[in-house]
């Protein structure tokens, strides 16, 4: 799409059952603004079902492009993943450039992916989408053909490059499958080492722009982490499509690693949740999930929602989950504000994250064990290990060795067992 020349109408159909129409159409606005398409018109349309060949009803589609040519507008956006067939008869009966919700969606991730895994994820994704598309060509490619006269000959032109287009869309595919296949393997890896070090994850979830990555850089901030570490933070949809892991290290000598995931969104497309199903698996394979709300959004629960529906479909299930409702200063809540299994804070304003780490400990170290132990004076590097990674209660020297008690997680204390003379 060029930048700021789109000028769009946004077509969409309320059925009865949808409860969150409004909100939907103020969220494709707001995609399209992500995409410098300004939105010059709405039209929507209540109807039982959607129409099969054309989305809306053939009398919407008049009123559309009466409205469409009187707004001097250049695109149109639906509110819903239109089919092949959709496509084809709109653009024919239209004479414009249509374009659905997920390809504006696609469009948004391509243009912010920044590393290699997010790129591949989004290019697959996107080939995934235009390949049963292509179908829908064919009537072009045979016009185009037919203007130059003689018919079959031509058609047959057209229909060998849309095979072509097809052969390539289907190479391209399994190059960037392979690619992700290497990628996914790496990710793995990556988890079985953090899973030998016994050090607990700890994963961000939840809705695009609800505050993950400004939670993320308020809790380096509390560990003292340098300003290098921090993630990349603004005001929009979709800022960050990277997963992002950090260390954080406590003052006790705790340290958990923090996951951040993509952000979610309504009718996330199916394609696109697939592609980034390694990235998701960082939630998976938590040991404990902060799904981050913007509480001063009306339908902040319809976002829930949405993410638990979204987790699910990626197989995330069973894992011990803090809600965390963030811009409780722009809801007028009070906060710091703490319950069972939810917290009210205000990440923007540092106010709540002390009171998340507690939390966030209460689950992550509960199964820390404290004991004693007596360590021979030649196992110096024993004492040191413990001295860097596990919280010293108490040091004594006696005559056999350093006696110490500790509190250490359980691999630790599986490790140094043999050294332990009680709880």
């Amino acid at each position: 799409m060029d930048v700021l020349v789109e000028k769009a109408i946004l077509v969409g159909v309320q059925l009865q059952k949808d409860l969150h129409f409004e909100y939907e159409l103020e969220e494709l606005r707001n995609l399209a603004e992500a995409c410098n398409v300004g939105v010059v018109g709405e039209v929507y349309q209540n109807l039982e079902r959607i129409n099969p060949s054309h989305y809306v009803g053939k009398g919407k589609v008049e009123e559309i492009k009466a409205f469409y040519e009187e707004a001097d507008a250049n695109l149109i956006i639906f509110n819903d993943e239109l089919s092949p067939s959709q496509i084809r008869n709109l653009e024919e009966d239209l004479e414009c450039k249509v374009i659905d919700r997920t390809m504006l969606i696609l469009d948004i991730f391509s243009r912010r992916a920044k590393t290699r895994e997010a790129q591949v994820q989004v290019e697959l994704a996107q080939l995934q989408y235009m390949l049963p598309r292509l179908v829908g060509l064919r009537a072009s490619l045979g016009r185009q053909g037919g203007s130059t006269g003689g018919g079959l000959a031509n058609r047959g032109a057209g229909e060998t490059k849309l095979e072509l287009d097809r052969r390539k869309i289907e190479e391209q595919l399994s190059k960037l499958n392979r690619e992700l296949e290497q990628i996914r393997a790496q990710r793995t890896t990556q988890r079985k080492q953090r899973t030998k070090t016994g050090m607990p994850v700890v994963s961000l979830v939840g809705y695009t722009n609800a505050g993950k990555s400004t939670i993320m850089n308020g809790l380096l901030t509390k560990s003292g982490q340098d300003q290098e570490k921090q993630v990349f933070e603004k005001d929009m949809l979709f800022a960050t499509l990277d997963t992002s892991v950090r260390q954080i290290r406590l003052e006790d000598n705790k340290n958990f690693l923090l996951t951040d995931t993509v952000g979610f969104v309504s009718k996330l497309p199916h394609h696109l949740v697939r592609a980034f199903r390694s990235t998701l698996e960082e939630a998976r394979n938590a040991d404990l999930l902060l799904h981050v709300v913007d509480v001063s959004n009306e339908e902040y629960r319809y976002m829930m929602d949405v993410t638990n529906s979204t987790l699910h479909e990626v197989g995330v299930e069973d894992v011990p989950t803090v809600f965390v409702y963030n811009k409780a200063d722009l809801a007028g809540i009070p906060h710091p504000k703490v319950k069972q299994g939810e917290l009210w804070i205000s990440a923007k304003e540092g106010m709540g994250l002390d009171e998340l780490l507690d939390m966030i400990k209460q689950y992550i170290f509960s199964e820390y064990v404290t004991c004693r132990m007596i360590i021979p004076f030649e196992r110096g590097d024993v004492v040191a290990y413990l001295n860097d990674s596990a919280t010293i209660l108490e040091t004594q020297y006696e005559e056999e060795g350093t006696l110490m008690k500790v509190e250490l997680g359980q691999a630790d204390y599986d490790r140094f067992e043999q050294y332990v003379i009680g709880r």
